[in-house]
């Protein structure tokens, strides 16, 4: 079903436009091997436990009552269809997905979320957010995910600079079109009248810089992009509410692992400490479980979420979740788990001989 849904985001987006959502840094190894690590691995279910059909209630700091599944931030959702993040947001909140909305979006984060809670008043809507260097501009993006009812944010710590994407380079798509706007960067101190704030990268932010948001706000403050185990032990020790193992799809730098690869490290430096999300690859219910297996208590989808969106505006995303959250309850059941946390890590193996030999 996923499949389909590319294949007619494809024909109806802009060629420039599905580069952009398609695209990753460099060579797009990184990108590549997201999914290729998940393909790599198997399942080994257990048998005759009694567990019944599985709960798949998570709670998380910020969304207390949400599926293992949740919506990755990606940015300009109003490319894909006219509707944009209002549409994935009412499709997230009838999901009870989590919806992380990007700094990037091409629609007011106060927009957001008044769409989800259209569907579910307790809908829960998270902001991602880049640490900015200017005066000001980091916290008067705060107040405004804080006044639009935002439950939680998301710090993307995994762009000092920003990655170097060939396919954009290659169609000199380096700014919106026409009639599209990055709107929560508009009206912010030092912003141009009328016109955006770009979005800055600034490899002198530091762990200071996460201590004074989190000195700013009441809200729980997630750290995404953490790929090394001393960075998410950092994490914890610096009361964040939990990680998120990305390598950002695939699009900053192309060297390094895929996400699940560096998950069950990052699980095991938190020991249990804060809670670990994972997101990058995820196109199937076996993926979500096999993560859930490895430590992560959900998994976010960035691009396929956009698939649904450039195919069928919110009845797509809708598709789109309905479909994963499914398969991960078939995959749960038939992995004889009672919940999301009834897994352990040597439920995964290596496809191949080598997997198996452990248990020789």
């Amino acid at each position: 079903m996923l499949g389909e849904l590319r294949e007619k985001a494809r024909a109806r987006l802009d060629p420039v436009h599905w580069d952009y959502f398609e695209g990753g840094a460099g060579a797009e190894t990184a990108l590549a091997e997201n999914l290729r690590a998940f393909a790599r691995l198997a399942l080994l279910p257990r048998v005759l436990r009694g567990a019944g059909p599985p709960d798949l209630a998570v709670r998380l700091p910020g969304a207390p009552a949400a599926g293992p599944v949740f919506v990755a931030p990606t940015a300009f959702h109003t490319l894909a269809h006219p509707e944009g993040e209002r549409a994935t947001a009412r499709a997230a909140a009838a999901a009870d997905a989590v919806m992380v909305t990007s700094m990037a979006a091409t629609t007011a984060v106060a927009d957001v979320a008044a769409a989800a809670r259209e569907v579910r008043a307790d809908a829960a809507v998270w902001f991602q957010m880049y640490l900015q260097p200017r005066a000001g501009v980091t916290e008067a993006l705060v107040r405004r995910a804080e006044q639009a009812g935002c439950t939680a944010l998301v710090v993307t710590a995994d762009s000092p600079v920003f990655g170097r994407h060939s396919r954009d380079d290659r169609n000199d798509f380096h700014r919106l079109p026409p009639g599209h706007v990055t709107q929560n960067m508009l009206g912010l101190p030092g912003a141009p009248p009328g016109r955006p704030l770009d979005i800055a990268m600034s490899p002198e932010l530091s762990w200071a810089d996460l201590r004074r948001l989190r000195a700013a706000t009441g809200l729980p403050v997630w750290v995404k992009g953490v790929l090394h185990p001393a960075d998410a032990r950092l994490a914890a020790d610096e009361g964040a509410a939990g990680v998120i193992v990305s390598n950002h799809g695939g699009r900053q730098l192309d060297a390094v692992p895929a996400a699940v690869e560096a998950l069950p490290a990052v699980a095991e430096a938190v020991g249990g400490r804060i809670p670990v999300l994972l997101d990058g690859g995820v196109r199937s219910g076996a993926d979500v479980v096999a993560a859930l297996a490895l430590g992560a208590a959900a998994v976010g989808v960035g691009r396929p979420v956009l698939w649904g969106l450039a195919a069928s505006g919110e009845a797509g995303v809708a598709q789109v979740l309905a479909e994963l959250t499914g398969q991960a309850r078939h995959v749960l059941t038939l992995c004889g788990a009672r919940d999301c946390r009834d897994l352990t890590p040597d439920q995964v193996v290596p496809r191949g001989p080598e997997g198996m030999r452990r248990w020789r």
